[in-house]
This record gives structure tokens, sequence and C-alpha cells, in this order.
């Protein structure tokens, strides 16, 4: 008995890099430890991932767990930043668009894939930015894979920040073994790995990458100190808007827009994903010849299908309303929502990283705690995505919380009181289970049921109070706006 309760602790712990690299000759036998590793954690409740909804991504939702069970709960856990997923002008979009182009590119951009939408849209994006040329990719990921690798050969170098996207870092990995990373928005740290490059090599390629908005810390870079660090040192930068463009800012730019940055970083590279209702990415530059290089010498443009009829025209929808005083509306209410959000967390006791940003990552620390935490938000109403190494360092596990624009006030209210409440019985099963006071089949015993007496309520936290926080908050963004 012992030796079993004994493996169903072992959930709390490990991590995903523990599989990264696997020992055998046989490829297919040897992800066997992964798998034993997620059933463990799915037999105790502690796996988190692979979750689908079954109305899309909505406020509040149906979900179900990777096997199946069905749960309904307030949604922090889609990239819907200005909910224009479910908007009424981009949803006839798609639906029209439909009809007159059927629903498949059916060719790459280089083979005849491409339609007059992926022309307008290109346009749009490059007047949106004040650049001069834009192409567009099948995916995000693939526009930031693909950038580094088509700019990039062997005998180049990357000087890249340490907390940059997945996509980036693979991207560069596959390019060339001369990856320089510095500190996490460290300029100084930058021009440290540019200086010691020029030292030695005079002839080959650098490019300097980074984020506009970090989604794991929420902060952002000195994009004008880092384009001209780059410079200075023959090198080239590139930015990644993913996070922050079409949702930030008074007029949607995002970072580079309140950095005066626009029109004058080297390359820009972003995501449909998070704010255009869409899949797909794009990259920005001012050279055509640049342009034309990544459409035939970057992989996943060349060699992929193009967007979709319906997915270009919804993209250049959700433009459209970025670009109009509804757009401006809707940032409004996000702004709203994410500092409600916050200022809620952190009077009850949560603390969060970086500045205002849809991305509100709630610090937890402990993994094996943060797996109880999100162990409980289903049974409670919540859907919210666990974070934890390798993604972040190890020992600082989050919650990232992603804020849409069409958030009520209750839907936050209610959010927060029951992260509160999984947190502080998530809290006393961890003791129980590390103490032997309790295993995986009598911690639940520690949960309040709720209407039982003592069971904490939504009503703790006073409505009255937060929806004239909310007010405050909507006066203080609106005047903002206002103010430019």
């Amino acid at each position: 008995m012992d030796k079993v309760r004994d493996q169903r602790l072992a959930a709390l712990g490990g991590s995903m890099r523990d599989f990264r690299y696997l020992p055998g000759s046989n490829l297919l036998e040897r992800v066997e430890a992964f798998f034993e590793w997620q059933e463990l954690r799915r037999d105790t409740g502690l796996w988190p991932l692979g979750r689908s909804t079954e109305t899309g991504p909505r406020s509040k939702c149906l979900a179900r767990t990777d096997e199946g069970a069905l749960f309904e709960g307030i949604n922090f856990a889609s990239q819907d930043y200005l909910s224009l997923s479910a908007h009424d002008a981009v949803r006839d979009t798609a639906i029209a668009t439909i009809n007159d182009f059927g629903v498949h590119s059916a060719g790459s951009p280089a083979l005849v894939g491409n339609t007059s939408l992926s022309l307008a849209l290109e346009k749009k994006i490059a007047e949106f930015l004040q650049m001069e040329h834009v192409t567009l990719f099948p995916t995000g990921w693939a526009a930031g894979f693909g950038v580094v690798k088509g700019l990039v050969r062997p005998s180049d170098h990357i000087v890249m920040d340490a907390l940059s996207h997945a996509c980036l870092q693979e991207g560069a990995q596959a390019a060339t073994r001369n990856i320089h990373y510095f500190r996490h928005n460290s300029i100084e740290g930058a021009r440290e790995k540019l200086k010691n490059i020029r030292a030695k090599d005079s002839e080959n390629g650098i490019l300097v990458v980074t984020e506009s908005l970090f989604s794991m810390d929420s902060d952002t870079p000195d994009i004008q100190a880092l384009q001209e660090l780059a410079h200075e040192y023959g090198a080239i930068l590139m930015v990644d808007v993913a996070h922050d463009l079409g949702c930030l800012g008074p007029d949607g730019r995002g970072h580079i827009g309140a950095q005066g940055m626009l029109g004058k970083v080297d390359v820009v590279m972003g995501s449909f994903s998070k704010t255009f209702a869409s899949n797909g990415g794009f990259v920005a530059c001012n050279q055509r010849s640049v342009k034309e290089y990544l459409r035939y010498y970057s992989s996943p443009c060349t060699f992929s299908n193009a967007l979709s009829p319906s997915q270009a025209a919804i993209v250049l929808k959700a433009f459209e309303i970025v670009d109009s005083e509804e757009g401006s509306r809707l940032r409004a209410s996000l702004m709203t929502n994410i500092r409600l959000l916050r200022e809620l967390l952190h009077g009850t006791g949560f603390e969060t990283y970086g500045d205002p940003s849809p991305i509100v990552c709630v610090k937890m620390g402990s993994e094996g705690l943060a797996r109880l935490v999100s162990r409980r938000l289903p049974d409670i109403g919540v859907l919210a995505n666990l974070v934890e190494f390798p993604a972040v360092p190890k020992g600082q596990a989050r919650f990232r919380m992603q804020v849409m624009a069409n958030h009520s006030s209750r839907d936050i209210i209610d959010a927060v009181h029951r992260l509160s409440v999984a947190t502080a019985e998530a809290t006393r099963q961890h003791d129980a289970l590390l103490d032997g006071s309790a295993d995986f089949d009598s911690i639940d015993a520690l949960v309040r049921a709720p209407g039982e007496r003592g069971a904490p309520t939504v009503a703790s936290i006073r409505p009255a109070k937060t929806a004239a926080l909310a007010g405050e908050l909507q006066a203080r963004t609106t005047r903002r706006i206002a103010n430019g």
C-alpha cells in the first residue's frame, strides 16, 4: 500500500522536460515512459492539458477533459482577446466567403494558393504597420519558425532573448548552431553578445530576436534601443508582435506603436490567432527582395498550403474592426477587464507577473500545489491554463488567465473567488498528501461541498464594491484614450 501511495505521489513531481530526450533504440517503445507518467497524472486528476470546448472560445462555455468528462466554466483559457471569434460581422464574412470562394486554398502561396483576399490582407497589414511588404503564413508558429529559418544560414548568428517563443527558438536551432541567448529584456546583455560576436566574426549575418509582449511574464523590451543596438553591430532586428498587435494601445498598434517604432523595425512577425479570430501569421518588412526571398526559401510558406479564402477574409475583417471606433471600444473594455482582474487578484492575496495585458499570469510556485489547484478548477467552474516547468522556471508554476473584451465583471469576480477557494482547498490537500494524513483516494474529503456549513460563497466578494471599481476603471481607460 505504501508503495502504491508513493507512486501516486510522484504525480506531484516530474515535468515534460524529463521525457524530451529518451533512451532506447526503438523510437515507438521508448515513448511509453512519458505515457506512463501522463497516465499517472490522469489517474490522480492532475493532467490539465488536451481539453476541448463544446461551444467555441466564449467567455462561458462547456468543455471536456482529454478523456471526455464534461464540465462548464468561466473561460479564461482561450486566446480571443477582443472577442472577435463570435463577432456577427466576422461570422457573416466567413459564410459569404465560403459561398463565393469555397473552403480551401488548394495550393501554396508560390503555386496559385493565394486569392485576391490574401493580397488585400497583405496590403492591409502593411498599411497598419507602416511597412512596405507582407508575407502570409499558414499559422503564427510557421511564421516565427519560417522567418528565422528562412533568413539565417549555418554560418550566421542569432542573438535571442532567453524567453523567446518556442517557434523562434526551434527556428533558430534548425538554422544554425550559433545561438546566443541574452538575459530577458536586457539591452546590455544583448550588447555583450553582439560585441563578442563581432570581435570574432565580421563577415556573417546576425539576427536579433525578441517579442513586443512576452506572454509568460507580461512585459516588453525597449524596442528602439534594441533596433539601434542591432544596427550598431551590423545586425537585423526581428520583433514578434503576436500577443499585443490589435489588442493593446489606443490605436491597436501594440507596443511597437506605443514606442513610436511603426515602420522602423527591420522585420516584424505576428500571429492572427490571439486577436484576429483565425489561424495564420505574417512577416512584414520594408524590402520587396526580403518578401520574395521568404516566399521561396522559407519552407513553411513555400511548402504549405496558403491560408484558406475564409481565413484571409476573417482576418481582413478583424483588422477592419480593430482599426475602427468599435475596435477602440473593444480595447477599452478589454483593458478595464484586465485591470479589474489584476486588482481583485491582488486584493485576495495573489501575485501577478508584469504589466497589464490580456495575459494575466497568477503566481502559484510549487508545481505540486499548482496541479492540485488545477484539479479543482473544473469542479468549481473555471477554465484556466496551468503553465509549469519547462515553459517557466522550476518552482514558478502559474495560471495563465487570458482575458477577453466580453468578459463581464461578474465573470471576473466569480473567477477570482473560485480560484481563491481552489487554492485554499488545494493547499490543505497538498499538506495532507505530504504529511501522509491523506492520499488521493481521501483528499476530496478535505473539500467542503457547495452549501455545506462554512463553505465559501461567491458573495464573500462584495459585488457592489467590485461593480464600483469596474466603473472607475472604465472611466480611467476612457480618459486615457481621450488623452492619447
